[in-house]
Parts: structure tokens; C-alpha cells; sequence
């Protein structure tokens, strides 16, 4: 059986419960949970995803994560795939969430953040590579043809939102 996740409405309400393949074949919204992960001296964490996946093979990330699971909350999501995907434990704090329309299908993106104060364990069958940058360096980054564009979304509302914070 396929991955089960919450089809939602416009205002994030859940409608059903249905398979993940048929949310992104119908572009129905659902939700997925990221985090931005930092470490102690301000860096995030970057990552590319490895060859042989079947979405976005060998492109940039600057977030980790994935689809929130049926009765799961963002939050909670969000600190299952930090552990699955970096072999971190943490509380993610949530940032902010959007509508994405997605490269492949639309959904919700919740994005959190969390700094990093250990060792990371990447897995690799998530992660091909992964670096800590400057927000400099991630921001040149963006611009590159192998950053994912819904991730590269998500980076510039996150530096218009921490723009914003900074002027209040």
C-alpha cells in the first residue's frame, strides 16, 4: 500500500484520508512538514538528494523533510523526519506555512526551524551530500538550475519573513 496522507482544503482543513501518489497525480492538497536546520554558529544545513530517487534526483535542498502522516501534526512530522532523515533528535519550532503549488503537485509546507548542536547521520537513501553554508552561500546557491524550485519558494519567503522580523 502506498503512503496515507490527509488530503486538505484551501484553509488546510482535512477532507479524507487518501494515498500520497493519488494527492499528487489529482493535485489534491495535502501537508508536508520541513526544517531548517542550524548549527550553533548560524549555518544551515544543505543536502543533495541522491541519484536514484524518484523526485528530484541529485538536486539542492536547503529543507529537510517530508508529508506529515494521517492524525500527525506538523510539529510532529517534523521532528520524525529530523530523526529519519538526519539521525537528529529535536523539538522543530514552527517559522511559518504556505501554499505551495508545487513542481509536482500542490500542497501545504509548513517550514520549522532547529539548531543542530550535535553530530549529524545523514541517510543515504535521502542524502547523497550535505554542507553547512552561510545564508550568503545558500543564497547563491538558490540560483543554481539543480535547486529544487519549491525549496527555493520556500527561501525567499523565509528571508522576506526574517527581513520583516528584523524592521519590527
Amino acid at each position: 500500500m502506498n503512503e496515507l496522507v490527509e488530503r486538505v482544503d484551501e484553509q488546510d482543513v482535512v477532507l479524507a484520508v487518501v494515498e500520497r501518489a493519488d494527492a499528487m497525480r489529482h493535485g489534491w492538497l495535502h501537508r508536508v512538514a520541513t526544517i531548517v536546520c542550524r548549527d550553533t554558529a548560524g549555518q544551515i544545513l544543505v543536502h543533495r538528494r541522491p541519484d536514484d530517487v524518484s523526485r528530484f534526483p541529485g538536486q539542492f535542498n536547503w529543507l529537510l523533510g517530508g508529508a506529515a502522516e494521517v492524525g500527525e501534526s506538523y510539529e510532529e512530522a517534523a521532528a520524525r523526519e529530523l530523526s529519519e532523515e538526519l539521525g537528529v533528535r529535536g523539538h522543530p519550532q514552527f517559522v511559518f506555512k504556505f501554499r505551495c503549488a508545487g513542481v509536482i503537485s500542490p500542497y501545504w509546507l509548513a517550514v520549522h526551524e532547529v539548531v543542530v548542536q550535535g553530530p549529524v547521520r545523514p541517510d543515504p537513501s535521502e542524502i547523497a551530500w550535505h554542507a553547512w553554508l552561510t545564508e550568503h552561500e545558500l543564497t547563491d546557491l538558490t540560483h543554481h538550475e539543480a535547486f529544487i524550485p519549491d525549496a527555493r519558494e520556500a527561501f525567499d519567503r523565509y528571508r522576506a519573513l526574517s527581513r520583516l522580523s528584523k524592521n519590527l
